[in-house]
């Protein structure tokens, strides 16, 4: 049985060597659904019973592991040392540092690896993150079959 949770959250993030407007600071709404797969719990009288999991469960994993890390945060490419230089001049501020430029392919991925085990702790296989850079646009990190 697949089951899927949405969540959404705020963040900066600038693309250095786009061709186009990505270059520069900006931000999006991103939204990112998580899709588990699992067996249905069948045990009597339990409170996730007839589900794989308690949706409030998968929203909690992913607030904890990846959502409340990246919301409000700008998000940067570990070697656009100008912008790196910038967000360290500015006390206090959240700013995530990534091995790979946050293009919406970079962040489904590194989203996946960073839930995967989280998930599987709980006997349950990530089989997709699929991250909403916009509305129109999204990105899927899916599990490698066989």
């Amino acid at each position: 049985m697949l089951i899927t949770r949405r969540l959404e959250f705020d963040s900066g993030h600038r693309i250095p060597n786009h061709k186009s407007q990505c270059r520069h600071l900006h931000g999006h709404r991103y939204a990112i659904e998580v899709t588990l797969s699992g067996k249905i719990i069948e045990t009597e009288g339990a409170s996730d019973q007839g589900m794989v999991m308690d949706y409030s469960d998968v929203k909690d994993i992913a607030k904890r592991e990846l959502v409340d890390l990246w919301d409000h945060a700008f998000l940067a490419y570990k070697n656009d040392h100008d912008l790196l230089k910038f967000l360290d001049s500015i006390p206090g501020h959240k700013t995530v540092v990534l091995d790979k430029p946050p293009t919406a392919e970079n962040l489904a991925t590194i989203a996946f690896s960073m839930l995967d085990a989280a998930y599987a702790e709980k006997g349950l296989v990530l089989e997709r993150v699929r991250l909403f850079e916009t509305p129109n646009n999204w990105a899927d990190a899916m599990r490698a079959s066989g």
